[in-house]
């Protein structure tokens, strides 16, 4: 039976054109084992085996193993077999270290596509997913796991082969019924189940949308600040990007020769990121009849629109107006685990058909076994209950940490937008700090935040420190905080002043 091992040995002897073959199958081991194909301590197989999978006499294979004993490459004990010396012979070490190096032009990798380097330019994804005070992360280990497993499990027993092969029909049947069930009663939602397409995520839908509505160098709209995902994406597929400023009321949408009238528009207005304000009724109307009248796009981002711990939710945007211009965002990313990646976007009925085709096309979908686990979750009441716990966890954590700020900070550092929802929220710095500098210290002492200025596109920036608090305890949240208002103390922006242990 052939083993990973032996196709990189005959790989590898096709290449070994000189001398008897003992001696090329002896070069070839040593090479293996020099470059850490074979670990130290592997057991490597039988002669007899070796032999019989390279197609060649033992003899060879016997007479490559005990040169490679005599120079230290291997030991042998009965009972043990043949291994890899835990520690190569010098002169082997010394011959691949000093081994003419390829000629330059070998060497050097090709250059990227301007594409490319844009892509790379503008890449700001954080290598911390998890801790305090990570945004956006939510509770994963509060998600019930045995539950989903059980429901994937029965799946598994006897699968549908429409689960097993490709989709071109915009996700599963089953989860695109569930969602349009869920969003016509929660967030009041305009559309059926033929008008949902199932995405990897927001930004699959970004990307989609972007390319198939939109032209290179088209203008487009984003919030200032905003997500730096969606700007990225966008510069990447190459719109011309415009930042339009947001206050206490949301997005302030007029066109000026700043702004001139976009493509698209690309907006939270449920609860804005990062801020956390909402778009007011009177905007939300006078955008759409600007969208109508320019005839442009709305694309509504509606990120964790379930996590609003007071007050009555805010309506979306696509159910405000009957075929309203917008074309809607959402994921299980923060209600349900991240790494699922399961989004969906919700589009008016004449783009069904085309961007269900150009996803087809661009991303051939897939997981459809887990996207019917998913439409099983929510049908059996699981995805409401969960929603919940889990609203309720995250209001009680938040709460928590507002009263440290409070306590230990001071209203000066309380959020500029005290709206009570989502999975984090913004610590406000003084206008002339560094909150970039400060977010580095905090990382060294194990703290993850985000600073806000870097969410902004133009000169005039804000400065804050954006903390998740929704993947933490709160024993977790109170060493955090000591951790965070250490750094502030040091960048001179607070006083030291001695935590009380009863708050921890």
């Amino acid at each position: 039976m052939r083993t990973l091992y032996t196709d990189h040995l005959l790989e590898r002897l096709q290449f070994e054109q000189h001398g008897r073959l003992h001696q090329r199958v002896l070069r070839v081991l040593q090479q293996a084992i020099i470059d850490g194909v074979f670990p130290p301590e592997t057991r490597l197989p039988s002669t007899r085996d070796l032999a019989k999978q390279l197609g060649v006499s033992r003899n060879t294979v016997m007479n490559a193993y005990d040169s490679l004993l005599a120079e230290g490459y291997v030991t042998s004990r009965t009972g043990s077999g043949t291994r890899v010396a835990s520690t190569l012979p010098e002169f082997c070490l010394n011959s691949a270290q000093s081994a003419e190096p390829p000629h330059p032009a070998q060497t050097q990798p090709p250059s990227l596509s301007s594409r490319g380097a844009a892509l790379l330019g503008y890449a700001t994804a954080s290598p911390h997913q998890w801790g305090a005070f990570v945004p956006g992360a939510p509770d994963v280990t509060a998600f019930p796991h045995k539950t989903l497993s059980k429901i994937q499990a029965k799946l598994h027993q006897q699968p549908e082969i429409d689960q097993l092969i490709y989709s071109n029909g915009g996700g599963c049947p089953h989860l695109r019924q569930a969602l349009a069930d869920y969003l016509r009663v929660v967030r009041s939602i305009r559309a059926d189940a033929d008008q949902i397409i199932i995405t990897e995520g927001i930004h699959q839908a970004v990307d989609l949308v972007s390319r198939v509505l939109c032209d290179q160098n088209d203008p487009v709209w984003i919030e200032e600040p905003g997500y730096w995902g969606t700007r990225n994406l966008l510069r990447i597929n190459g719109l011309d990007v415009h930042a339009v400023p947001v206050d206490e009321e949301g997005m302030i949408p007029e066109i000026t020769a700043r702004h001139p009238a976009p493509k698209m528009v690309f907006v939270t207005p449920s609860h804005q990121y990062p801020l956390g304000v909402h778009l007011s009724l009177s905007r939300r109307k006078h955008l759409l009849a600007m969208a109508r009248r320019h005839r442009f796009w709305i694309i509504e981002d509606d990120y964790d629109s379930e996590f609003r711990f007071s007050g009555s939710p805010y309506p979306s945007l696509q159910g405000l107006e009957e075929d309203a211009p917008v074309l809607y965002m959402g994921t299980f990313s923060k209600t349900l685990y991240p790494a699922l990646r399961i989004g969906y976007l919700v589009v008016p009925k004449n783009l069904q058909q085309p961007l269900r085709t150009a996803a087809a096309e661009l991303y051939r979908g897939g997981h459809l076994i887990i996207q019917r686990a998913v439409s099983e979750f929510i049908s059996q009441g699981h995805y409401a209950a969960h929603i919940r716990r889990m609203r309720l966890l995250y209001s009680q954590r938040r709460r928590f940490l507002l009263g440290l700020i409070q306590r230990y900070l001071g209203e000066a550092f309380m959020p500029p937008y005290n709206h009570d929802a989502g999975l984090h929220l913004v610590l406000r710095l003084p206008d002339k700090s560094d909150d970039v500098a400060i977010a580095h210290d905090a990382l060294r002492k194990g703290v993850s935040v985000r600073p806000l200025s870097q969410y902004y596109m133009q000169r005039q920036k804000k400065r804050g420190l954006l903390l998740g608090y929704a993947c933490v305890n709160e024993q977790q949240i109170f060493t955090a905080f000591h951790l965070l208002r250490q750094c502030l103390i040091n960048a001179g922006l607070c006083r030291v002043r001695p935590l009380s242990p009863g708050d921890s």
